[in-house]
């Protein structure tokens, strides 16, 4: 069986999502992971922002408002009588219990509740199409066997379990639709996977059954070897290795998120960037194979500080860099790069959010200096270090632009280089040019 997960973008209209129907329906029994429909996250965290600032009459407004999209939507999805009745109650009982939600005590656990009925609907729709054009679908409630830990992290024996028990009641379904992004928590509230969102969820879903494949669906043809935004003529890269995919998407491809494909590659199950627009399109492949010896692909990494801690005194003496480091777990502000030298040690954060603390406790240790406005730019493939000469590829296509620093060693399968931000573009082009033309 495979698992087909479906963004709010390949959901977006009525239209789309029959032709997300179309793309299911082949007589192949499957798992449909489905997100909430293109822009309802946004006023659903829109709302909530409304009722923590206990504004209950703006509130309201944007949940009339939401409604009346989602009756337009139903209004041009399904063709009978019966079924828009059954779409418009359904969205009501939603829409209602979001209103029960305006009261003066709203927590995060009533936020979170909130967020997790875009999801709801949006599967729940799906399902009433699905059933009206004769298609035997059913649906698996997310909260039913997603569940995390106590350390926030996916409960996966517990998620098998249950998810195999859901599907053991009702065999002969053609179509199984759950939620993305949603779960329940160690304590029983419901909650969500944050990182990944709905791509987390295809990923241990697809774990959980063992499944053949698991697909994303998007509105991009796979990964590109470069940022399309910024390159002209990039193209797909039709075969990623796991490490590969999960470096590209750490540092900037917002395609996929670099959590979500571990249980996959943990269980060996190929991962499928598709196109929604172009179904036709082969996009591309995640595995554990690898191409030898080849550059895939450049991703940019944006809004990073780069700090260096300068202490002849202090370098070399036992403890230094644990003393260091301990001041970035103080604050839970991860670290991107690091370099050192007899001298010093230079780091790299995407949070600003304690950056003032952080120098300050770096001082007792050494001379600071900090340089915002800087970006990561990582260069992703097979790089071994006894595959001769890439590194003067990469270093010779950057020849003209300054790089604060360079860090490689750490993965087989990436270099990074440290750059200003205003030399971005310059860089991605130039890398382009001698590495893939």
């Amino acid at each position: 069986m495979k698992v087909l997960k479906f963004g709010g973008t390949s959901v977006g209209s009525a239209q789309r999502m029959k032709e997300v129907a179309k793309l299911i329906c082949d007589g192949n029994q499957k798992i449909v992971v489905l997100s909430a429909l293109s822009g309802t996250t946004n006023s659903l965290v829109e709302i909530s922002d409304y009722l923590y600032k206990k504004n209950h009459d703006g509130a309201n407004e944007l949940i009339n408002r939401l409604s009346e999209k989602y009756t337009g939507f139903i209004n041009e999805l399904y063709s009978t009588q019966e079924y828009k009745d059954k779409a418009n109650a359904l969205i009501l009982s939603y829409m209602n219990y979001i209103r029960s939600l305006v009261k003066d005590l709203f927590t995060l656990f009533e936020e979170r509740v909130i967020l997790a009925q875009g999801e709801l609907m949006s599967t729940g729709m799906m399902n009433l199409y699905l059933n009206e054009i004769g298609v035997n679908s059913t649906i698996l409630p997310a909260l039913d066997y997603m569940r995390t830990d106590k350390n926030s992290e996916p409960d996966p024996v517990y998620i098998k379990e249950k998810l195999n028990d859901l599907l053991k009641k009702s065999p002969g379904a053609e179509i199984y639709i759950t939620q993305g992004f949603i779960c329940l928590n160690a304590y029983g509230e419901i909650d969500n996977l944050q990182r990944g969102g709905s791509d987390y969820t295809a990923s241990l879903v697809g774990a959980a059954i063992q499944a053949e494949e698991i697909q994303i669906w998007t509105d991009i043809d796979g990964m590109h070897n470069n940022d399309p935004r910024v390159v002209e003529n990039t193209s797909p890269v039709r075969h990623l290795n796991f490490d590969e995919a999960a470096e590209l998407a750490y540092f900037g491809a917002k395609i996929l998120h670099p959590t979500c494909i571990l249980p996959a590659k943990l269980n060996n199950i190929p991962v499928r960037l598709l196109n929604t627009m172009q179904p036709e399109a082969p996009g591309t492949t995640i595995s554990n194979e690898m191409e030898k010896d080849k550059i895939k692909a450049v991703a940019a990494k944006d809004n990073i500080i780069s700090i260096k801690i300068k202490s002849g005194r202090m370098l070399l003496a036992t403890g230094f860099l644990r003393k260091v480091f301990e001041i970035f777990e103080t604050y839970h502000t991860p670290i991107d790069m690091v370099t050192t030298s007899e001298v010093g040690v230079s780091v790299t954060i995407d949070k600003a959010k304690h950056l003032e603390e952080i120098v300050n406790d770096l001082k007792k240790y050494g001379t600071v200096t900090v340089d915002k406005d800087m970006v990561i730019i990582c260069v992703v493939g097979d790089l071994e270090w006894d595959n001769i000469g890439f590194e003067a590829d990469i270093v010779n296509a950057l020849k003209d632009i300054p790089v604060r620093m360079i860090s490689y060693g750490g993965s087989n399968f990436n270099v990074s280089l440290l750059i200003k931000a205003s030399d971005k573009k310059s860089a991605l082009q130039a890398l382009s040019r001698h590495l893939f033309n």
